[in-house]
């Protein structure tokens, strides 16, 4: 039975509280990695996650903090799922978060990355492949754009963020849980692209062809690099396409996150805004 089901159990107030602590310890990648948790954190965030079936661990909620608008609703959906529902006071609150200006919920959940072997691709799938990106601003920004625009999965090869991270997590709005998500070494990417007959089209300043001007049709792989590097030159060479977007300024690029909502939504554009040929 939850705390607030209950109604009994008192709000942690302390600061050194060990489950305040714990909370803490999971904005580092190791405790993340080692709990396979991650957390989500704000109303936004934690109702798109409960909308595609994540089923939190614990929730931790603080009353001084919430919107009465929202605590109704939130707490009695996920009491409903039998989580565990634990008040925190402010001070406690304010610890345990990793935000400036918390809003009063906090979730623990299972990590939203998979294997590759586990994603579930459709009859003719479009793929997004973030190689070592490292900002986790960007990362939740291209799963915004790729669960908007419908895309297969997100695949990071050679990662440096995780897809636990709670910063990836915020920027995303919680569409990490609604976008299947893995991680792999850039050879184990591209054996599995390869497996899985998807064209590899890279996104890159030089690419020798106009994004508009290549095929995205068929299942397909688009490829885009590292902020500061691009994309390795492993995963070049395995490019069936190298694709840029038309540039008429002093800038050569653009941010990692920009250049891929370009191109996805050019795939998106060929494929009959939703359909697709090839199915």
């Amino acid at each position: 039975m939850s705390s607030y089901a209950a109604g009994a159990r008192p709000a942690i107030t302390s600061v050194s509280n060990p489950r305040v602590r714990w909370l803490v310890s999971l904005r580092k990648r190791r405790a993340r990695d080692v709990e396979r948790l991650t957390l989500v954190e704000g109303v936004d965030e934690l109702r798109l996650a409960l909308e595609v079936g994540v089923k939190p661990r614990q929730l931790y909620w603080c009353d001084a903090l919430v919107h009465d608008t929202t605590k109704h609703d939130i707490l009695t959906r996920v009491t409903a799922l039998g989580c565990e529902v634990v008040s925190l006071g402010e001070a406690a609150f304010v610890r345990a978060s990793y935000r400036e200006a918390p809003d009063g919920w906090l979730a623990v959940v299972e990590s939203p990355e998979c294997g590759l072997d586990d994603l579930q691709l459709g009859s003719c799938p479009l793929v997004l492949v973030c190689e070592s990106v490292e900002k986790p601003g960007n990362l939740g920004a291209m799963l915004r754009t790729s669960e908007a625009a419908g895309v297969d999965a997100v695949v990071a090869a050679s990662p440096v963020a995780d897809w636990g991270n709670p910063n990836v997590v915020r920027a995303s709005k919680g569409t990490v849980f609604a976008v299947p998500v893995a991680a792999a070494s850039g050879g184990e990417v591209i054996d599995w692209l390869r497996g899985n007959g998807l064209t590899i089209v890279v996104a890159t300043p030089d690419g020798t062809e106009l994004v508009t001007a290549v095929d995205l049709t068929g299942p397909t792989a688009v490829v885009v690099g590292a902020e500061h590097s691009g994309v390795s030159s492993r995963l070049l060479a395995a490019a069936d396409a190298t694709i840029a977007v038309p540039m008429f300024g002093h800038v050569n690029s653009l941010n990692v996150a920009t250049s891929a909502a370009v191109v996805l939504y050019e795939a998106v554009r060929q494929r009959g805004l939703g359909g697709c040929p090839c199915g």
